[in-house]
């Protein structure tokens, strides 16, 4: 069987890791990885083939960076002239990326079976692009992989059938597991034993002038008695830039280029406290029971709020000192790993792909 996996984004390369070598070891499939070059930036992508031990990938659409629409239509349109070359019996497609929703409707379009790892998430707000994507991919994907038992409700009320349905744990976890003795703090930190660690770059955060000050004033605040590392997201540094905030003169402020995986990954278990607005690590950090304070109004991810590390906060930026406060004098809240979140959601994965292809041939 011919199999395609599509990833745009480094959070697809850390769901598309194990799926690949999970198949790959009870399989002969002919595995095809196709890079659509949503994110071009080789700190943002390249090293993380390397990390994740990933081959280079057979084909790259060299996309780029452009408004949602524009991009997924770029897409759409590289795509839908590879998958008519390659001929694939199915497609593989991760998270909730503009990457994710093209191929998706691509596929959908020239009746070519597809599956989505990581079905089922809802931040139930249609003003997040990705939350567009989700919904729409969803709606036309023959096979849905859920990370959590939430996913499978929400899919069931929106109407897929069940049998579709496969809740199978978190395929980034099976990453962060398979690595998680590899990975340390870069050289420059070795010595900083108490940190905050920062990662934002959402529009709502970082592209609002007024946000993005409010962020920086607060996490100055925190730098006065603790030390802040933040790796700074491309779009983020633009903002900070323009609107003159850079104050990495600070020798507590550590404002510094966006890491690999496994020095991030490093950074992260150690730390004392995240602050971020991206997924993956609200489900990383609950893993690793690290307390995050989550810069966003909703979260796709409410399993990990409900039984994770994980706070959300919503514009209320100056609730941030306090709550790092909390979390430096061991005012953690209690938490549990979530259901199947075990390493092994891609041997799952890999199972039913196996006999989903014996209906196909």
């Amino acid at each position: 069987m011919k199999l395609i996996h599509v990833v745009g984004a480094r959070p697809n390369f850390m769901k598309a890791a194990p799926v690949w070598s999970a198949i790959a070891k009870i399989t002969d499939f002919n595995q095809i990885l196709v890079h659509t070059g949503q994110h071009y930036d080789k700190l943002m992508s390249d090293i993380f083939f390397k990390e994740l031990q990933m081959s280079v990938p057979d084909y790259n659409l060299n996309i780029g960076s452009d408004t949602h629409v524009r991009q997924t239509a770029a897409i759409m349109i590289k795509f839908e002239e590879l998958v008519n070359g390659l001929k694939p019996d199915l497609v593989i497609v991760y998270g909730d990326v503009n990457s994710t929703v093209a191929t998706a409707m691509v596929c959908s379009k020239l009746l070519i079976p597809f599956a989505h790892i990581e079905a089922g998430l809802r931040s139930f707000d249609r003003r997040m692009p990705e939350e567009i994507n989700r919904l729409i991919t969803d709606q036309l994907a023959d096979l849905l992989f859920t990370p959590s038992k939430d996913g499978n409700y929400n899919l069931i009320k929106e109407g897929i059938p069940k049998n579709k349905i496969h809740f199978v744990g978190n395929v980034m976890i099976d990453t962060l597991v398979r690595l998680l003795s590899k990975a340390d703090k870069p050289n420059r930190f070795k010595e900083i034993e108490q940190y905050i660690l920062v990662t934002l770059h959402r529009p709502s955060n970082v592209d609002d002038p007024k946000s993005i000050q409010s962020i920086m004033n607060n996490l100055q605040k925190i730098s006065e008695s603790n030390p802040v590392i933040f790796p700074v997201h491309p779009r983020t540094k633009k903002m900070i830039s323009e609107n003159s905030l850079d104050i990495s003169n600070n020798i507590n402020f550590h404002l510094i280029d966006p890491l690999g995986y496994l020095d991030f990954l490093g950074l992260m278990k150690n730390a004392t406290t995240v602050i971020t607005d991206s997924g993956g690590i609200q489900e990383e950090t609950t893993y690793l029971g690290i307390p995050c304070i989550t810069v966003r109004e909703n979260t796709e991810r409410p399993i990990t709020v409900t039984l994770g590390t994980n706070q959300l906060i919503g514009k209320e930026y100056n609730k941030i000192p306090d709550l790092v406060n909390d979390s430096i004098n061991r005012k953690k809240r209690s938490y549990n790993v979530p259901p199947l979140w075990d390493g092994k959601a891609a041997e799952r994965i890999a199972k039913t792909l196996v006999a989903y292809s014996k209906k196909l041939l």
